[in-house]
């Protein structure tokens, strides 16, 4: 393992490690997704993840953690957020009810490595708004991460993202500047923060063996925000709805390899023009 400044960049056999601990988190989330469903809780969300965690033999990224910043420990293996929540909320007894908007956070570690993603779940039928705002995330995370190769400076992904939803009638929509991408590896959360909003040209320069967590949280109306007493869980402040896509993505010589998506992200990058580049 390298490090070129504070960046942590792997070696092939590293990255292919990571993908291994990616996997494992696209597979226990796509489970997650079939059971958001109406009358289903958050805290039946998580039970289910734990299981699922320890037959796949991985650990959270997210229980626990808090302990060495001065945060309550968060006490669970996912974050999930329902509606005006944006980000960090702690799963409990809320029913799930049609037309909710549901953020599952998702982290774990496997063999030393870390994987992270976030996907926005619609519940039975939602308004058209929070379709589109879903939607619109989604795009522009994958609008980021197609921006993504060797010789880029960083602020070309932050820049790619914010673009994507300033577009059209997108542009309306908050993007909540406190919370960004990162850096991961042997740690969840490493430099470098990777904003959605920003200049392209600017910033670090993209190296092969990098590894991002690319994540905007985006906001229907306003991206004011507050704290719950709880000391995670984020809201909008004008209770607006939110969204939250992620993905963890590597760099290579050749281009990105998508490393918690099942297909590596053959598909989105392809139809963007951008390469798909495992490390097979």
């Amino acid at each position: 393992m390298l490090r070129r400044g504070s960046f942590q960049l792997k070696t092939d056999d590293q990255l292919r490690a990571m993908r291994a601990s990616g996997l494992i988190v696209s597979r226990i989330l796509d489970v997650l997704v079939e059971h958001c469903k109406p009358g289903a809780t958050p805290s039946e969300l998580d039970a289910l993840a734990r299981q699922l965690l320890a037959e796949a033999g991985a650990t959270s990224s997210f229980l626990g953690y808090g302990v060495h910043s001065g945060l309550p420990p968060f006490p669970a293996v996912t974050c999930i957020s329902v509606n005006e929540e944006v980000v960090h909320g702690i799963p409990g007894g809320r029913r799930f009810a049609d037309g909710d908007l549901v953020s599952i956070d998702f982290g774990v570690e496997y063999q030393g490595w870390h994987g992270d993603s976030a996907r926005t779940v619609a519940v039975g039928e939602v308004d058209a708004s929070a379709a589109a705002l879903s939607a619109d995330t989604r795009r522009a995370m994958w609008d980021g991460i197609a921006a993504a190769r060797t010789g880029r400076r960083l602020g070309d992904i932050s820049a790619a993202i914010e673009s994507s939803l300033r577009a059209g009638r997108r542009k309306k929509y908050g993007i909540v500047r406190e919370f960004t991408g990162h850096g991961i590896g042997t740690e969840m959360h490493m430099d470098p923060d990777v904003p959605n909003f920003g200049r392209a040209g600017i910033g670090p320069q993209l190296v092969a063996g990098m590894c991002l967590a690319i994540e905007p949280i985006i906001a229907l109306g306003s991206p004011a925000t507050a704290t719950l007493d709880d000391e995670w869980t984020i809201v909008t402040r004008d209770r607006s709805k939110a969204a939250h896509w992620e993905h963890t993505i590597a760099i290579t010589a050749r281009g990105v390899w998508v490393l918690t998506a099942e297909d590596g992200g053959e598909a989105e990058l392809t139809a963007r023009g951008a390469s798909f580049a495992p490390i097979l």
